[in-house]
């Protein structure tokens, strides 16, 4: 691929804010959903039970295209698969609402979740792309939009069933905003020559490593088991926190709703402060460091949650909860997307699909676990999943290839941001 193919510092960072508004956008039309699953619930005239599975039934939508996502970046770059993916979201995130019973609200979540995995691995990969021609960590940036997305969707939610907007509607709405966003976020990310350009760079880089060690193959397929574990135990961390903490201060502390509310709140802007932080950090300390030290602070906030007596010591439990998770998974999806020579994608997709999984499987386990014990019995679970991510932590490291090519590669205006790029 010719020099004069590589992105320059302006196309990366309209490709970073390109990316940026893709998480956002996707954080927006979920919590859009899920602020409404009420009113949903309602309509449709479904108890618990049948809900619990019919969401289950977005999961597995979403993992059945992530398994797909890989052929289809191969094929049509990230860029296309992610305007693909947004666009199926767009789409179908009226379904839910036009739904009037329980076999068409399944319908309507399972072709939602499709949309939804081919999403979440395109925008991730190019993520990636535009992470590889920044050569420093910004991952974690873009999850934290997603985080702020989710927010701003929560807050329009709830703003629409103020007003009594109806439910289709306010999911109408939903996806003229999600449109608009994408009208401008789309033509920022970077064109297939980009992409490609900055594949090959890491294509050379790979093969220089493989030149030395004839044994790289093998040890890639470890690495992706390995981050896919990881992967897999943070997320089911995470989703666990999402749905039981509140419910986990009412048990254990006997907190009114209001007050247990607090605790996912200060878990979840734990979480988003934390992303916001945490390229910086890995910048500064390294990407291991990020792992090890997060699990480990993390570790110590759900240690402080099960055995805590106190209201206020709790939530400060859930706040290092949060603040420990944060910077996890975007270093996992770095270090995936920068292992395959030739399907990157399909790496990647095989970690974010692991992770979907402990993202979906960490309530009911948690749910399950509460009902046999106790809710904060069942939280221990989530203390030893992070105990295991200390161990794991090298996993995340960057190969030798990638360091000697930051080092050793003359940075041009073309491969290089400017200062004024930089967060």
């Amino acid at each position: 691929m010719s020099e004069f193919a590589r992105p320059t510092s302006f196309q990366l960072s309209r490709a970073r804010w390109g990316v940026f508004g893709a998480f956002s956008i996707v954080g927006f039309l979920t919590a859009i959903w899920l602020v409404n699953i009420p009113d949903i619930q309602e309509r449709t005239a479904t108890d618990h039970a049948i809900l619990g599975v019919l969401i289950l039934l977005l999961g597995l939508g979403a993992l059945i295209s992530m398994q797909f996502a890989g052929l289809l970046i191969r094929k049509l770059g990230s860029r296309i698969s992610t305007l693909l993916g947004l666009g199926m979201l767009l789409a179908t995130v009226n379904l839910p609402g036009l739904a009037t019973d329980a076999v068409t609200l399944g319908l309507a979540l399972f072709i939602f979740g499709l949309g939804h995995g081919i999403t979440d691995v395109a925008m991730n990969q190019h993520a990636v792309l535009v992470e590889r021609g920044y050569r420093r960590p910004i991952m974690s940036a873009f999850h934290s939009f997603y985080s702020l997305g989710g927010a701003l969707g929560a807050v329009a939610g709830a703003a629409t069933q103020a007003i009594g907007l109806d439910l289709p509607w306010t999911l109408l709405a939903a996806c003229l905003v999600g449109t608009v966003g994408t009208i401008f976020s789309g033509p920022a990310l970077l064109n297939v020559a980009k992409e490609q350009a900055l594949e090959t760079r890491h294509k050379v880089s790979k093969q220089a490593e493989q030149a030395t060690d004839r044994s790289v193959k093998p040890k890639d397929r470890r690495r992706v088991l390995a981050l896919a574990l990881l992967a897999f135990l943070v997320l089911l961390s995470e989703g666990a926190a999402n749905d039981w903490s509140a419910l986990q201060t009412v048990e254990h502390l006997h907190a009114s709703e209001s007050a247990a509310a607090l605790a996912y709140g200060a878990f979840a802007a734990a979480m988003t402060v934390g992303r916001l932080c945490a390229d910086r950090v890995s910048h500064a300390v390294g990407p291991v460091n990020v792992v090890r030290f997060g699990s480990i602070a993390a570790g110590l906030g759900m240690l402080i949650v099960v055995v805590s007596p106190l209201y206020g010591i709790s939530i400060f439990g859930w706040m290092l909860f949060g603040l420990g998770l944060s910077g996890i998974v975007p270093q996992v999806y770095t270090a995936a997307g920068n292992i395959g020579m030739s399907d990157a994608g399909k790496t990647l997709s095989r970690v974010v699909s692991s992770g979907y999984v402990g993202l979906l499987a960490g309530p009911a386990a948690i749910g399950w676990l509460g009902g046999k014990f106790d809710l904060t019995v069942a939280f221990l679970v989530p203390l030893v999943f992070c105990i295991i991510g200390i161990f794991l932590a090298p996993i995340v490291r960057e190969p030798k290839s990638h360091m000697t090519e930051a080092r050793t590669e003359a940075p041009t205006p073309a491969a290089q941001p400017s200062s004024s790029t930089q967060l």
